[in-house]
């Protein structure tokens, strides 16, 4: 099972597609961490995109997130993997809507310490500069 995090916490997955590995069709691409950037430009038309996090300290996923969300994709954008609560304020701000994340990372950093990264807009020092 899995867990979707979102700005108001713990939910389950509402999303009833099927996704799809990059290079193959379909509305909903799966995209792996180490694919290559010139790619996300030719996904804007997809319903959804899921960005593998295969390991906390692999940052790649928010650079192929910006450069997506930098494209005009316009859908549904997942981090999938392992991504840590004090990681969700770079992933929304990099552009993703939502963490999927396993019951296990769940159980370890419980709702409250992803909420607690929710207001990720007032966190951000390039708030704090234009304020």
């Amino acid at each position: 099972m899995s867990v979707i995090v979102t700005d108001t916490g713990f939910g389950t997955d509402d999303f009833d597609g099927t996704f799809v590995p990059l290079g193959e069709d379909g509305p909903a691409i799966d995209v792996p961490s180490d694919a290559d950037p010139d790619a996300m430009r030719a996904l804007t038309n997809a319903q959804a995109v899921r960005i593998a996090f295969p390991s906390f300290s692999d940052g790649r996923g928010f650079t192929l997130a910006a450069i997506l969300r930098r494209a005009g994709f316009t859908g549904r954008l997942r981090a999938y993997g392992h991504v840590l609560a004090d990681q969700y304020a770079m992933a929304r701000r990099n552009g993703f809507d939502e963490v999927e994340i396993d019951d296990a990372l769940a159980a370890r950093q419980p709702q409250d310490q992803w909420l607690a990264r929710a207001d990720w807009t007032a966190h951000a020092y390039q708030s704090r500069l234009r304020g």
